[in-house]
Formats: C-alpha cells, sequence, structure tokens
C-alpha cells in the first residue's frame, strides 16, 4: 500500500484511543460468535452450522451492499474473491472443527500462530525480506505450541479427539497465513462490504457443493442463535476495519489479543472448561511471538480472528 493511502486512511484520527477502544469492542464481538459457534457446531454439526451461517451472513451483506455505492468488479477481481472464498473455507472448516473438541481457550491460543506463517508466505510469495524478529518470532511460536502440546499429553482425560483438534488448528493457521496475503492483494482492489459479501457467496457456494449428502434443515429454535453469530461475525469485521482505518497497527495490535481472556471466560462460563498452566504458558510465548513479528511487518501481524 503507497504512503498516500496510508495518510488518506488515517488522516482523521488524531488519538488512537477510540479506535483502540473499537477494536477491543470487535474483539469482544468475534470471541461471542466463536463461543456460539462452538454450542452450534456441537448441536448440529461443522458443516451445517457454517453452511447456514454463510447463507444468512450473504443476505445481510447483500442488503448492506445494496443500501450504499457500488461497483460492479471485474473478472479478475472476482477470481481473486473466490480464490480467497477457497482458502477461508478450509480455514472456517478446520478451525471449527477443531473447536469442538477442544477448550476455546486452547483452540485460540494455537490459532495466534497465524500471523507467523504469514510472515514466511509473504516472504515466500510476495518476495518480502525475513527479517531476524521472524526467526525469533517463530522460535517463541513453535516453543508455545509444544507447550500446549505437552499439556495435552499430560491430561487424565486426553483423547485421540483432542489431538486430532490440535493438528486441525495448525492447518487452519497455515491456511490462515495464506488468507492474509491475500486479503493485502484484496484490500487494494475493493471495498471491505464487497469483500465480505463475495466472500460470504463464494463460501456458501463452495459449501453447498456438499449439500447433498450433508446438509440438514435447521432447526426452528435455531435460526435465531444462528442469525446472531452471522450479525456477530459481520459486525466484529466491520468494527475491525473500521478501527485499522483510523489508527495505526501497533496501537491496535496488542489489544487482538485480548481474545485469549475471552476465550478463558467464555469457555468457562459456557462450558465449564479449566485452563491449564501449560495453555496459559504456550499461548503467553505464541502472542509474544506475534508481537515481535507486528515489528517485522505490522500488516500481516493479525490474529485468526479478524477474517472469521
Amino acid at each position: 500500500m503507497s504512503e498516500a493511502v496510508k495518510t488518506s486512511s488515517l488522516s482523521g484520527a488524531v488519538s488512537p484511543t477510540i479506535p483502540v477502544f473499537i477494536c477491543a469492542l470487535a474483539i469482544f464481538l468475534l470471541s461471542g460468535m466463536d463461543a456460539a459457534m462452538k454450542s452450534l457446531a456441537i448441536a448440529i454439526g461443522v458443516y451445517n452450522t457454517l453452511l447456514w451461517r454463510s447463507m444468512v451472513a450473504t443476505l445481510i451483506a447483500v442488503a448492506a451492499w445494496s443500501a450504499g455505492p457500488r461497483s460492479r468488479p471485474t473478472v479478475a477481481v472476482l477470481r481473486l474473491h473466490a480464490l480467497r472464498a477457497a482458502i477461508v473455507g478450509v480455514v472456517l472448516v478446520s478451525f471449527f472443527w477443531a473447536l469442538a473438541r477442544l477448550p476455546l481457550a486452547e483452540a485460540i491460543g494455537l490459532s495466534f500462530v497465524a500471523p507467523l506463517f504469514a510472515l514466511f508466505l509473504a516472504a515466500l510469495l510476495l518476495g518480502e525480506r525475513i527479517r531476524r524478529q521472524a526467526i525469533w518470532a517463530s522460535i517463541a511460536g513453535i516453543a508455545g505450541v509444544a507447550i500446549i502440546l505437552s499439556g495435552q499429553f499430560g491430561r487424565e482425560s486426553y483423547s485421540q479427539d483432542a489431538l486430532l483438534g490440535t493438528a486441525a488448528v495448525l492447518v487452519s493457521t497455515v491456511f490462515y497465513g495464506y488468507n492474509l496475503v491475500l486479503a493485502r492483494q484484496q484490500a487494494l482492489l475493493a471495498k471491505p462490504i464487497e469483500i465480505m459479501l463475495f466472500q460470504n457467496i463464494f463460501v456458501g457456494i463452495i459449501l453447498g457443493c456438499a449439500a447433498p449428502w450433508l446438509a440438514v434443515a435447521l432447526p426452528s429454535d435455531l435460526w435465531l442463535p444462528l442469525t446472531g453469530v452471522a450479525m456477530l461475525s459481520l459486525a466484529g469485521q466491520f468494527l475491525m476495519s473500521w478501527s485499522y482505518a483510523r489508527a495505526e497497527a501497533q496501537y491496535l495490535i496488542p489489544t487482538e489479543y485480548s481474545a485469549f481472556i475471552w476465550a478463558i471466560a467464555l469457555g468457562w462460563f459456557f462450558f465449564g472448561e479449566e485452563v491449564a498452566w501449560t495453555t496459559l504458558t504456550g499461548a503467553g510465548l505464541i502472542v509474544a511471538g506475534c508481537l515481535i513479528a507486528a515489528r517485522a511487518n505490522p500488516k500481516l501481524a493479525e490474529p485468526i480472528e479478524a477474517a472469521i
């Protein structure tokens, strides 16, 4: 992004206080969305939760897009929307599949590794130089993941499902790292509301291909929670985009890791989940690594929450 664009996008910010508060609110909303998604995934399965959520989110996004100024995207931009939607689809399925099998705090803590993958993917795909900070950040992140894994093997209730859930979170972070690289290209070509609209449309199309075999009718008592999930997701994305347009990433990135605190609280309140010291220690190391990564490349140092 050119310096002119950066200056223009931040010209309305006198102080980062309000954007920081709004970003923290966005993280709270997205954390609540994660907890609700976990409940729905347990009730009707990950596939049907994501399929129906994408349908509801598409209707909301269509209404928002139709209400304001809009332009028809070119074929090249549509291809980029479709590619990113395919990547986001993998992220969503793997992450929420893991969320149904892991404590909320553990899944969120592991997901913070995504920006570290993004740094190396940016070097591979965009030719960006890998700096010393990125290496130290990766070492901290790997150590954090290892500590969280060690805690899993030490549990009396350890199961193969927990190990598979951990693997699924790590798969989602790899694809999300690529998603962040695509998001940088996408942001230069389309407005946020257009991105949200076509992302939900294409995700719905991709998931819909398996509907004849996997889809089930949504129970009537789950329509309201599902609509709430879609609203939380879109509101969180919008508020986060608003914040990043008005304050520098260095002020906003630390607030995004409050998601771990919310995950601990929501996991305990709704699911009775206790947090092991290994999860706290490992997540702390991962967050430290991501903050180091933020100094190397602030645009890629965003947690997984931002796009789901």
